[in-house]
Parts: structure tokens; sequence; C-alpha cells
């Protein structure tokens, strides 16, 4: 069997990365990035990337460092919010946005990686997300065409993998993560934990090892908190 474990970061990009390449990016909020890849991407400079993420991190944290960097030419993308950064470059013009409902967004992941070049859903009829693109109508009900979404380089945050690349996620960290690891040409997965072959339950499996190419420990973990919300405790008498 082919060894997909590699000592770090760096090395399981390694020879994957060029300028002008499409990188699928895992996360919802700050939930599920794949923290210790994206400063790897960083380092190695390369430039005019277009990447497709929910979002583009928050402030000073996930894919804004490639915002930060200029490394990133266009961002297909479900919500711009939380990131002042993303905000100004698009504004300014400096960085195009496809802007796509989040319920299609993972749509056309999924579709890229099941081999479907395109599907029809209501989601944008009549809105600016439809500009340009064939409308059919179907029992009456007009519907848009979107099409699929793939990628040069998948990177995605898991909690526990086997040596074979089975994956298990862990709770909201899940979001786009399973969807993006079909769709791209080369996935790499930085995981929370890697455990013996065989240690896996099946039933517990949420993406089959065929479509990892290479795994690596993550080495950051942070697990931030975006919105932290308090309350004063009850005083009883």
């Amino acid at each position: 069997m082919k060894n997909k474990l590699y000592d770090s970061p760096a090395d399981a990009l390694d020879g994957l990365l060029f300028d002008g390449m499409t990188i699928m990016s895992g996360g919802f909020g700050l939930s599920g990035n794949p923290e210790s890849l994206i400063p790897e991407i960083r380092a190695r400079g390369v430039r005019g990337l277009t990447v497709i993420s929910n979002n583009a991190g928050a402030d000073g944290f996930g894919l804004w460092m490639l915002l930060e960097s200029r490394q990133v030419k266009k961002m297909i993308s479900s919500y711009v919010g939380e990131n002042k950064l993303f905000e100004q470059q698009y504004l300014s013009g400096e960085l195009e946005l496809e802007l796509t409902p989040q319920g299609t967004l993972a749509e056309r992941i999924r579709a890229g990686g099941a081999g479907i070049p395109a599907f029809y859903t209501k989601t944008g009829v009549g809105t600016v997300v439809a500009e340009g693109k064939p409308i059919e109508t179907f029992d009456g009900v007009e519907y848009v065409r979107e099409t699929w979404l793939r990628a040069d380089l998948a990177i995605i945050k898991a909690w526990k993998a086997d040596p074979e690349g089975n994956l298990m996620f862990r709770k909201t960290a899940r979001n786009f993560n399973p969807n993006m690891a079909t769709a791209g040409k080369v996935t790499v997965v930085e995981v929370e934990e890697i455990v013996a072959a065989g240690a896996l339950d099946p039933d517990c499996i949420h993406t089959p090892g065929i479509y990892v190419d290479r795994i690596v420990r993550s080495t950051i973990n942070e697990k931030r908190i975006e919105k932290l919300t308090t309350r004063a405790p009850e005083i009883v008498a």
C-alpha cells in the first residue's frame, strides 16, 4: 500500500503547489479549517490562486493569511462576513468573488466529486445569482443551472485518520470537509490524531481513504470561539 503519511505540513504539500491553481479549503467560520496547511501555502508564495471555501476565515485567522499576502485572485464563497480584509479587497475590486448560496456551494462541490457536471436548483432564480446562467422550467417552476466545482488541491481538517486515509470528523468541524475531499485532484488532510489501521469503526468513517492522498498530523489546533456569549450567573437566594 502506498504510504500516505507525511512528517510535516510542508512535506505534505511538497510538489503540489503552483501559481494560478484552484484550491478547496474546508471549514465553516472557525470550525474545521486546515490551520496547519494554510500557513505553508503562504510560505511557498504561490500567487493567482482561486480558492473555494464557504468563507475566508476571520480576521487574522485561516484563509485570511492568504488574502493578507495578496496570493488569492478569486474566491468562490457563500459568506463574506466576519472578515474585514475579504470585504475590503472585494469592494475595492482587488479580489474577484463568485458569491454562491451556501447549499448550492455544497452541492456544486459534491457534484464535482461525484462526476456530475451540472444540476438545477430553484435557489437564486430571479436574482443576480442566476444572471448569465441557463434557466429551465420543470413542472411549471423555473430552475437555474449550476455547474460542478473541482480543484487542483483540496486541503482538509479531520479529527482522526488511519494510515489508509479513512477519516472521522468531529461535530461541526465536519461541514464542507467530506465533500471537498472527493472533489480535489489531490487531497491533503491534516488530522488531530492518527490511529492504527483497523482502529476506526467502519460505521463511523465519514470519508473513505480512497479519496485521500496525503495525511499529516496537524501542528495547529487553536479551536477558537468566533462569537463568545456569556450571561451573569443566576443568584439563588
